[in-house]
């Protein structure tokens, strides 16, 4: 089993972003989580085309596209062009989600869904054979810094149970409040890709950061 951190650049120095961004390249960071919000689906405005561009430009590491807008269908294939790697939508935000899920894929991306924290994990069931990714929210979208909310240990091991024999090579991720406090009990739970933002960038040292989470996912696994 391989365990991916994905740094959020949301939480990066945007006065110093070619510099976050050559810091993760060189870290044992897997992926560049890239958050994305219209100010419509979640209350809060992030970033477009001109700053994925920007990441690209630069980065050595797959981008890891979340979309927490709506009508994500009209902006996939600028996502793609844009570089993106996987792109996550949200099951909220989509009102025909196995179109969507087969208009990324044939954008060329991988494809995951999000789960906001009160969405449960049964509503993907009649997709999960489609997915690359399932992203279950640990916090409410829109804002960096919040508390991780406890039960999502509870949906991640529901998601666990969904996928056996029907898609195992799914990767669950977990998004918000994720750190060197909770890594090793996401591990247990059943996730193996952790959005990390402020829990990396707001450290002295992200570099070390990132490679004492990549331990403990490692270390985690022999417990």
């Amino acid at each position: 089993m391989k365990y991916i951190i994905a740094p959020s650049i949301l939480s990066a120095d945007f006065g110093n972003l070619q510099r976050d961004i050559e810091m993760i390249n060189q870290s044992e960071a897997d992926w560049f989580h890239v958050d994305v919000m219209d100010g419509v689906f979640v209350p809060n405005i992030s970033f477009g085309f001109p700053i994925m561009a920007a990441v690209k430009k630069h980065a050595t590491k797959p981008l890891d596209v979340h979309l927490m807008i709506v009508q994500p269908d009209n902006f996939i294939g600028e996502f793609a062009k844009a570089g993106a790697d996987r792109i996550t939508v949200h099951y909220e935000a989509c009102t025909h989600l196995h179109r969507t899920i087969q208009l990324i894929k044939a954008s060329g991306c991988k494809a995951g869904v999000a789960l906001n924290p009160h969405t449960p994990v049964t509503l993907v069931q009649d997709v999960i054979e489609d997915l690359d990714l399932v992203l279950i929210m640990s916090v409410n979208p829109g804002f960096g810094g919040q508390q991780f909310i406890h039960n999502t240990y509870k949906k991640v091991k529901d998601l666990k149970r969904l996928i056996q024999g029907r898609n195992e090579e799914l990767i669950i991720q977990v998004d918000g409040g994720v750190g060197l406090q909770n890594i090793s009990a996401l591990v247990s739970a059943g996730v193996n890709s952790f959005v990390a933002g402020n829990a990396v960038f707001a450290t002295d040292n992200p570099t070390d950061t990132i490679a004492k989470m990549k331990s403990l996912t490692v270390n985690s696994l022999s417990i």
